[in-house]
């Protein structure tokens, strides 16, 4: 049995693609693998280890890559049981990330789980590595590749951790008696015995957002779990971080985006990342809209503390509801047995068998 399945959509553009080639060639050294390129192959992707590897070009669109997404979307199980990883090489400045966690959020659906910090992306300049190239004194390229072969590494050895009793830290900004995302939350919390959950509000005081601290500074604060402003983020939600083993993010959607405290602290939380990963830390996520927009919700969260901050993405990490009037999620035909269903994942992910 091959180590790895390499999803690699076919470019109709050959010339764009060597770069790719190069980084695959190099991360892919030592390990047996086979190469899915078309939709015709896009079978039997369950219980894989599965490295994406998306050629985008100048425009950021792989027609290949749509007709894999789309037999994905209709396939709720297409990557049951499977582990990924995505490697992105554009030909342009834009459009890498927001492909990345597209396919990551899709392939979620489908039950894909991707380890913390899952996306290996290249612009065409490579600026996104000059930090990266400083740190390891060589040129941007060869800390391109340099991260592809990390990755594979990774989602070889990935090995994600259960616990008797998970400690569960749920995060939000909602008012308790009108909330029809906290009412959600309580739906699926009733079916996770055995579990210690810490709740902490960002409702109320002041949440400051980072101002982007110098390097230094960001880091003389994080060796010591604190930040430069204080406050409820340092004093309450770093050390429950440091304890959890899965966070909760309950996020209802504010114009189509998780609202400011919430994403004041995941930006604050750069500060404790300076110092401490959290690859061994699960995200889930409640998410209700008014109308539409859930999975632009679901996407931001992917982005910022599964690719930026290092928590595990397990499969069907969110479940997303719509509900646009105060109390009206407990009316909804079926609510209840899709919370059921949702804490199941979680213990699925969270708890020793």
């Amino acid at each position: 049995m091959s180590d790895l399945i390499v999803v690699r959509p076919h470019c109709r553009e050959p010339n764009k693609t060597k770069r790719l080639s190069g980084i695959l060639e190099s991360s892919l050294d030592g390990y047996s693998y086979e190469m899915v390129s078309t939709v015709e192959e896009f079978k039997d992707l369950k219980n894989k280890r599965i490295l994406f590897a998306i050629a985008l070009g100048e425009s950021g669109i792989n027609l290949e890559l749509y007709g894999m997404l789309k037999k994905t979307r209709l396939d709720r199980t297409c990557f049951e049981g499977s582990v990924g990883c995505i490697i992105i090489d554009g030909q342009s400045e834009l459009f890498t990330k927001s492909v990345g966690r597209e396919l990551a959020f899709s392939a979620n659906l489908s039950g894909c789980t991707f380890p913390g910090k899952p996306l290996v992306e290249g612009t065409k300049s490579l600026v996104n590595y000059t930090v990266a190239a400083s740190r390891m004194d060589v040129d941007s390229l060869q800390a391109y590749m340099h991260s592809g072969k990390t990755l594979v590494n990774q989602i070889i050895e990935f090995n994600p951790p259960k616990k008797k009793h998970p400690k569960i830290l749920v995060l939000h900004a909602s008012n308790y008696q009108k909330s029809n995302t906290l009412a959600l939350w309580r739906m699926v919390q009733k079916h996770l015995p055995g579990s210690e959950i810490t709740e902490i509000s960002l409702r109320n005081g002041t949440v400051m957002d980072c101002i982007g601290c110098p390097y230094t500074t960001c880091r003389h604060f994080g060796e010591t779990g604190t930040c430069i402003y204080g406050g409820v983020i340092v004093e309450q939600v770093f050390p429950a971080i440091m304890e959890c083993d899965a966070l909760v993010m309950v996020c209802p959607n504010y114009n189509d985006a998780i609202s400011a405290n919430l994403a004041a602290f995941i930006n604050r939380l750069t500060a404790l990342l300076k110092m401490t990963k959290f690859y061994d830390k699960y995200l889930f996520s409640i998410i209700v809209s008014g109308y539409s927009g859930g999975d632009i919700v679901a996407q931001q969260l992917i982005s910022g503390l599964n690719m930026n901050k290092t928590f595990i993405l397990p499969s069907r990490f969110a479940m997303m509801e719509m509900a646009n009037r105060s109390d009206s999620l407990v009316e909804m035909e079926g609510v209840e047995s899709r919370a059921e269903a949702f804490a199941i994942n979680m213990k699925g992910h969270l708890y020793e068998k």
